[in-house]
Order: C-alpha cells, then sequence, then structure tokens
C-alpha cells in the first residue's frame, strides 16, 4: 500500500479561489524554472491533473500520482519503478509534507536522478501566515491537514542525500482567505512581500542538484585543441640541390674511415 498521503480532495481545492491563487505562482515559478533543463527524461511527482511541466524542453515528461486517470504512471513514491541514475529532472509539488516517510521519497528520488539531475519542490511554509493558520485552525481539509516542514531542515535532509541546493525562491504572501474578493484586497502584499518579509511567503520553491564526489565534468576546449592539432601536421621541408653533393661525400668519408 502506498505510503503517500497526497490527499483525494487536493484537486478540489485547488479549483477553489484559494487555491487556484497559489497554482498560478507555482505554475509561473516552474516554468521559469524548467525552461532551461536540458535531458531525456523528466518526472512530476503528484499533482496529476496539472501539467506542472508545460514549459520543459525535455522530450519524455511524465506525471506520477499513487492513484487517477490523470497519471501516466502509478506508483507508490517511496519505490518508484524508475531506473537508477535516468531521471533529469523531478518535480515534487506539495509531495514532502503529504507523507508519512518524506525522507525515503528524498531518498527515491536521489537514487533515480542521474548526476547533475536537478529535483525542483515546492512546500507550504510553516513560518508564515499559512503556518499560523494551520497550527490555530482546524486541520481536517486540505493543506491544513498536512506536516509543514520548514526551510532549515529540508536542506539539511538534501545535504545528507549530497543534493546541493542550487536556488529558491518564496511565494504566496497573502493570507490563506478563502474568497476571492478578500485575496483581491491583500494583492498588494505579494509585490511587497519579497522586499519586507522574505521568510514569510506562504509556499516556498527550492531547487537541489544531484552531485557524486570524484564526478568531474569535462568540456571542449576548442582552442587548445586545434593547436594540438596543428602542432601534429606534418610540414614538407625541400631540401636544396646544392646540399645533395655535400651529403654525399660525407656519407663515401664515413664508409672509407676517413
Amino acid at each position: 500500500m502506498s505510503d503517500h498521503r497526497y490527499p483525494f480532495d487536493a484537486e478540489a481545492w485547488f479549483m477553489t479561489p484559494l487555491g487556484r491563487y497559489v497554482l498560478a505562482r507555482e505554475q509561473e515559478y516552474f516554468d521559469h524554472a524548467v525552461v532551461d533543463r536540458f535531458g531525456y527524461n523528466a518526472f512530476q511527482l503528484g499533482l496529476p491533473g496539472h501539467e506542472l511541466l508545460r514549459a520543459s524542453r525535455i522530450p519524455l515528461r511524465c506525471r506520477v500520482d499513487t492513484a487517477g486517470a490523470a497519471a501516466g504512471m502509478l506508483a507508490d513514491f517511496r519505490d518508484l519503478p524508475i531506473a537508477s541514475n535516468s531521471a533529469d529532472l523531478m518535480l515534487l509539488p506539495h509531495v514532502l509534507e503529504f507523507s508519512d516517510d518524506p525522507h525515503q521519497i528524498l531518498r527515491e528520488v536521489a537514487r533515480v536522478l542521474r548526476p547533475e539531475g536537478h529535483v525542483i519542490m515546492a512546500c507550504f511554509n510553516p513560518w508564515s501566515l499559512w503556518g499560523a493558520r494551520r497550527t490555530f485552525g482546524p486541520r481536517q481539509e486540505y493543506p491544513w491537514r498536512g506536516r509543514f516542514i520548514n526551510l532549515p531542515r529540508l536542506k539539511d535532509w538534501l545535504a545528507l542525500l549530497e543534493l546541493e541546493v542550487a536556488g529558491g525562491s518564496m511565494g504566496c504572501y497573502v493570507p490563506p482567505c478563502s474568497q476571492e474578493k478578500w485575496l483581491g484586497r491583500f494583492g498588494f502584499m505579494e509585490h511587497a512581500g519579497d522586499r519586507w518579509w522574505p521568510i514569510a511567503g506562504g509556499v516556498y520553491f527550492l531547487q537541489a542538484v544531484k552531485r557524486v564526489r570524484g564526478m568531474r565534468l569535462i568540456t571542449p576546449k576548442w582552442k587548445g585543441s586545434l593547436a594540438r592539432q596543428e602542432n601534429l601536421v606534418a610540414m614538407p621541408k625541400k631540401v636544396r640541390e646544392e646540399q645533395e653533393p655535400l651529403a654525399a661525400r660525407v656519407a663515401a668519408k664515413r664508409v672509407n674511415g676517413e
């Protein structure tokens, strides 16, 4: 049985005014983050009803989930049926907060990523108005029943797996209001958040790269390569005719012992 506690009402929540607000900001971030990632295989874990990899240029883009017709692959996130060192890009939209074993999911991500492959995560931030809403409000519904993970802890988990943090961002500074009119009234906070309270976004994004010790990428040095090739070219040298009799006399003296 799958460990992933991704609630079945998640898709419904992302259709609410607050969910649409979150999804719009996350889609914008993912579009920008994946457009310059290249390779052959990209996987999106969770939220199969939304094509968060739409801006990726990677040819194989697969949405993975534990259930649902929208998923291209059904799998337990703790035991992915993906070959080791084969994924160039992994996307985890709110997967870790809704799992009983987020460490194992990250271990699987590290296993399937190829060296220098990227993983991009979106998580709800406990150090925000959203975290306060979860702490002091009811937790029966999505996303409040998830276990929000603070950013330093997630960075520590990644470091243990040799996944090096390569970037990140905060978003969704508006209070978690359920009505669209209130989201609109607090819209000014979205633009001021990065300047005035940069660690208090309702959602944080984190990018990491799989590093392998002892591995070094070798890039071509075109100038040096061409120079070496030029040095190997044989250059013909013309022998002057007046040197030929002299060479013959020297050879004759050596034969006669002179």
